[in-house]
């Protein structure tokens, strides 16, 4: 037996052994953490995610584009990421930094400004990839595509069932 928990390690040639990845900050697909971007509207909950390379200000705003309708009434909510500022014309953020998680921007009583939905989803995500004990990056997708796909649908039917095996699209995005 190596020691207790308590027992400092004593062989400086012998390091101990580290645990999954605890590296902090924003991760990359090349350092072995895969951002991964969602969305979710708030009219119907459907959400939609993407496996992602890094996320930059180009990566983000081409995702929202391709998403959300411009010039339309629709409100984009985030955190006060770097990644998101100028991405959609009508776009209000919470800074967690200050300890900001929602907003009542218009001074109705509903806080409408937090991604309270998305980091929700986000824990759902993890609670469903836990049995997996570990997913290859280059696999995320998959396992992505059919967490949407039975989160969308909220139940099983023939047609979800058809998606799930025989759908011939995805991968993750690469706009390097």
């Amino acid at each position: 037996m190596r020691g207790k928990k308590s027992t400092p390690h004593q062989e400086p040639h012998d390091p101990p052994r580290r645990r999954a990845n605890k590296r902090k900050g924003i991760g990359t697909f090349d350092t072995d953490r895969p951002p991964i971007f969602s969305i979710i509207s708030r009219s119907s909950g459907e959400c939609r995610y993407w496996v992602l390379d890094r996320t930059t200000q180009k990566v983000c705003r081409r995702l929202i584009d391709e998403t959300l309708p411009q010039h339309s009434t629709v409100w984009f909510y985030s955190d006060g990421s770097s990644a998101y500022l100028r991405s959609y014309p009508r776009h209000a953020s919470v800074n967690h930094s200050v300890y900001e998680w929602a907003r009542d921007d218009d001074g109705d009583g509903l806080r409408e400004v937090h991604c309270n939905s998305c980091e929700g989803r986000g824990a759902a995500l993890r609670t469903f990839l836990r049995p997996f004990r570990g997913v290859h990056k280059d696999y995320l997708f998959l396992y992505l595509a059919v967490f949407e796909a039975g989160t969308n649908a909220k139940r099983i039917t023939p047609a979800l069932l058809q998606r799930l095996c025989f759908s011939q699209n995805g991968s993750h995005v690469d706009f390097t």
